[in-house]
């Protein structure tokens, strides 16, 4: 499993080598709609936020303290299995957009530990690979199941 810590020194190092060579890792977006709050017109990442993308190519721009995260650490540790390290490209999660809008408004909402772990174990059983699928017995806080990932 990858540490936060050494995650933000591996995104660090990979800003670091793209300002020296002036290049901007960009994909192309898989509509022209934005995630609301999720993503800007610019390529490189505000203060305080990081970059990734999803198996559909869809660019989500978070905040860095979702890198401490259960639920962002077992996607990385999926990526990594899956793609590998990028060198010169952006990091991908093997999931799609909706499955990254579930964690993210879960992430929002401050879950309780115990579902933000059970979140996580479903993640690791690849219920959010590239298939997708969110079983339903994980509910948003506020009791409203939602199953937003499809097979």
């Amino acid at each position: 499993m990858i540490s936060a810590k050494k995650l933000l020194k591996m995104a660090r190092k990979w800003q670091k080598l793209a300002s020296i060579k002036r290049e901007r890792i960009t994909l192309p977006k898989a509509n022209g709609d934005e995630i609301a709050g999720s993503c800007s017109a610019s390529a490189v990442a505000d203060k305080g936020h990081f970059v990734v993308y999803t198996a559909d190519q869809r660019r989500f721009v978070l905040p860095l303290e979702y890198l401490n995260k259960e639920i962002f650490k077992e996607l990385f540790r999926m990526a990594e299995e899956e793609f590998g390290l990028p060198r010169n490209g952006p990091i991908t999660l093997p999931c799609d957009a909706a499955c990254v809008e579930y964690v993210v408004a879960m992430i929002q909402q401050n879950i309780a530990k115990h579902l933000e772990e059970a979140l996580a174990i479903a993640i690791a059983t690849e219920c959010c690979s590239s298939s997708s699928y969110l079983p339903p017995h994980l509910p948003i806080p506020n009791q409203q199941i939602l199953q937003i990932c499809s097979f």
